[in-house]
């Protein structure tokens, strides 16, 4: 479980196939303290440590983790938004995010505004996973707020700390990014199904 709230952003420094599998092996500020088996939140995806070298680590995506994310896409000297784990006796500064991205989503929009930044974002609703105004989502791992809600869009105002300490300044128009949706507005939509 995670809160959104990024802790450092990764570089890529190696990818590596395997069969349908990607190993991803990044460097970070605390590649350190990392341990084999330890959860961490990488552009939003749920992804444990299975390697360690002295100042960098490696994890593995699947086929499924690489066709639902933006992970599949990362190259070497790629930036990664980084989260590790909560503790349960930590304060929850963002909202309950799974680490498990639910699509992907088009930057269609980057507009400066006075200080910030709005960025627009595209999904395909077909999926069944919506947004509400004043909600929450969860962008390349990033907890932030929805404005102006759509059926298929949405819009979120980014301020210089965050445009600055994660990947959101690398962000721009065409961009993929991934999309995990608020858990409760998830069961409550699928109640509504029924």
């Amino acid at each position: 479980m995670f809160s959104g709230i990024v802790e450092a952003m990764g570089q890529v420094v190696r990818l590596e196939k395997e069969k349908d599998n990607l190993h991803i092996t990044l460097s970070c500020p605390f590649s350190e303290e990392l341990s084999i088996d330890q959860s961490i939140a990488h552009n939003g995806v749920c992804l444990t440590v299975v390697k360690k070298e002295k100042e960098y680590y490696t994890v593995t995506a699947i086929q499924e983790t690489l066709q639902k994310s933006n992970l599949g896409q990362l190259k070497t000297g790629s930036l990664v938004n980084l989260e590790r784990s909560m503790r349960l006796n930590d304060r929850l500064d963002g909202h309950l995010v799974q680490g498990h991205v639910d699509q992907t989503a088009l930057c269609t929009s980057v507009v400066p505004a006075e200080g910030s930044w709005v960025y627009t974002f595209q999904y395909d609703a077909s999926r069944g996973n919506i947004t509400v105004e004043k909600g929450s989502v969860t962008v390349n791992g990033v907890s932030l707020t929805v404005v102006n809600s759509q059926k298929d869009s949405f819009q979120v105002a980014i301020i210089p700390y965050t445009h600055e300490h994660t990947n959101f300044h690398t962000i721009e128009k065409g961009t993929l990014v991934n999309l995990e949706f608020d858990i409760i507005g998830k069961y409550v939509a699928r109640l509504l199904e029924k």
